[in-house]
């Protein structure tokens, strides 16, 4: 199966205690890289959601971030904390005697005071779990995601090598009449000028012309090279890099073709095929 690394995916949970939301983000890179943004109260699952991350996805920059917005409890109670009062009027008697003053502090100024009050609060393993479990729902939805980009990918590919293909036999086909044509030309060019020459030279310079427009090699390792790449897409590893080494294969071998064209019919073949090739590499870019 064939993956993008490319791939977005938002979940949100709403509970009585408050709401999660789940934004996940993977863009291409040329390994795995996540960072993960988490609020305080959800410290602790860092190392887990890394390695859930680790075990479903291989290549790519992986961008994990969460937003929790607590709610108020149906039933929670407020407690205050009356030994801690105690010993803020104590020292606050102890540093009005020493500062000669007898202002009190007022009930809601000690109310204010960190601690003092205390909310019920929902159990953290349980906001936790929750986060966890609305984690998993949100990366399965971004594996999921890939392999449907990564589908299309496969498809768009696949259509470019048929293309490839086509000008591949056209060219292979074309190329008796070529030659033929050429070396037909040459000898109508000795004979305008009247050189003569001897008919073993003249062997040789035709045998050059034909070696030199010999394609043969390059379109055969062109044929390989496609079906390799077709071989590839259809199979469970790792993909993106192996299919970016084809594609510089590809290349090399269409710049062959294009340095050894004598008519313009070739050179714009091989222009062509270079035109598939690079739209080919840069959709690889995006491949796991």
């Amino acid at each position: 199966m064939t993956s993008s690394m490319t791939a977005f995916t938002r979940q949100q949970s709403e509970q009585e205690w408050g709401s999660l939301t789940w934004e996940i983000r993977s863009v291409n890179h040329r390994y795995l890289e996540t960072s993960i943004r988490l609020p305080d109260i959800f410290r602790g699952l860092e190392n887990q959601i890394r390695e859930m991350v680790r075990k479903s996805v291989a290549r790519g920059k992986v961008e994990c971030h969460l937003r929790y917005t607590a709610q108020e409890i149906p039933g929670s109670s407020i407690t205050i904390n009356e030994e801690l009062v105690q010993k803020l009027l104590e020292a606050s008697a102890r540093v009005q005697k020493t500062l000669g003053e007898r202002r009190s502090p007022s009930s809601m100024e000690i109310l204010r005071w960190p601690g003092v009050i205390s909310e019920q609060m929902l159990d953290n393993k349980t906001l936790e779990a929750n986060a966890l479990s609305l984690f998993q729902l949100a990366l399965a939805d971004l594996v999921a995601t890939r392999e449907r980009e990564g589908r299309e990918l496969a498809s768009l590919l696949g259509q470019r090598i048929t293309l490839i293909r086509e000008l591949v036999a056209e060219m292979r086909n074309k190329m008796p009449d070529i030659l033929a044509a050429q070396q037909q030309s040459l000898h109508q060019k000795l004979e305008n000028l009247k050189a003569e020459l001897e008919p073993i030279r003249l062997e040789q310079e035709v045998a050059l012309l034909a070696q030199k427009a010999d394609v043969d090699e390059e379109l055969d390792r062109l044929d390989a090279h496609l079906s390799e790449v077709e071989r590839v897409l259809k199979t469970d590893e790792q993909k993106g890099r192996r299919l970016d080494f084809l594609m510089q294969e590809l290349n090399r071998e269409a710049n062959t073709l294009s340095s050894k064209s004598i008519v313009v019919e070739t050179t714009r073949s091989a222009v062509a095929m270079k035109v598939l090739i690079e739209q080919m590499r840069e959709q690889i870019q995006n491949v796991e």
